[in-house]
């Protein structure tokens, strides 16, 4: 399996220079052979939108840049990030990420955890998602998430219970702290979390960052991917335009499962009892 990481900088507000430049890394991506290609965060819209949410928002299943998508994911399974209105709920929006294979939508992640302090204005524009799950794609069960939903152990503990085999999280994540060649002091937040979750999960772990600059944020790159062991498959360069290959063995995951068998020690019920436990405790305080 290859997937390749598309580290872009988004043109913010503008879908169809996006729909552009998502179509040309398709193009590229399917001459490559590659399996998988995902995009950041709100690849087709940049991320500081503000009052740019209602016009830049789509609905994946009937828009006309949509379409095209759709069809380029005949060549080449895509994920992308999107502003998402739904036609039963006008006017509620979500940052959305979309998984199309051949010409068809796989799944939709509507992001769970929405920053909101600092730089960090989500709830003033997007509602909450509500699920994380897995779904069923030709090279192992896959879930999505998107930028801060990887930063709570909760969404990879889903998606493991879940029977997922492959992590994809599309991100617009700023770059803090002095910029050097080990990247920005965030920087290494976002990748022991990676090799965390791929070490003892046994999951393909995938984190496409974006770059660019956007109302004096510095998004940082670094994209990523670890195999199921914990090891670096692949890496982007921190700041710049990229366009990064990893080949993934698929019996990877099973190897590494036999390997450290927490998957198969398990115990979701146990798990559901005591939040169901702490939750009522903390309703009746």
């Amino acid at each position: 399996m290859i997937i390749a990481l598309a580290q872009i900088s988004p043109f913010l507000g503008n879908v169809s220079r996006n729909l552009d430049l998502h179509l040309e890394y398709a193009e590229k991506a399917r001459r490559a052979g590659v399996d998988v290609l995902v995009f950041p965060e709100l690849s087709l819209t940049g991320y500081k939108l503000r009052d740019l949410v209602a016009e830049t928002a789509r609905d994946p299943r009937s828009s006309r840049e949509f379409k095209k998508l759709r069809d380029a994911s005949r060549g080449v399974a895509l994920v992308a990030g999107f502003v998402e209105e739904k036609p039963s709920e006008r006017g509620l929006y979500y940052n959305s990420l979309v998984y199309l294979h051949k010409g068809s939508i796989l799944h939709l992640h509507r992001k769970v955890f929405l920053p909101n302090s600092g730089m960090f204005e989500e709830l003033r524009f997007f509602a909450r998602g509500r699920d994380v799950r897995a779904f069923g794609t030709p090279w192992g069960r896959t879930g999505l998430l998107i930028c801060r939903d990887f930063l709570h152990l909760n969404s990879h503990y889903l998606l493991f219970a879940d029977g997922a085999e492959i992590s994809l999280t599309a991100s617009a994540a700023p770059g803090r702290g002095a910029a050097g060649p080990d990247g920005f002091a965030t920087s290494r937040m976002w990748e022991i979390m990676g090799e965390t979750v791929a070490r003892t999960t046994g999951t393909v772990v995938v984190y496409c960052n974006r770059v660019g600059i956007e109302d004096g944020a510095v998004f940082a790159g670094g994209s990523f991917v670890f195999d199921p062991s914990g090891r670096p498959a692949a890496r982007a360069p921190y700041v710049d335009s990229a366009f990064v290959l990893a080949e993934i063995d698929p019996a990877a995951v099973r190897r590494a499962r036999q390997a450290m068998p927490l998957k198969r020690d398990d115990r979701p019920e146990v798990t559901l009892a005591n939040l169901e436990r702490i939750v009522r405790r903390d309703e009746n305080q």
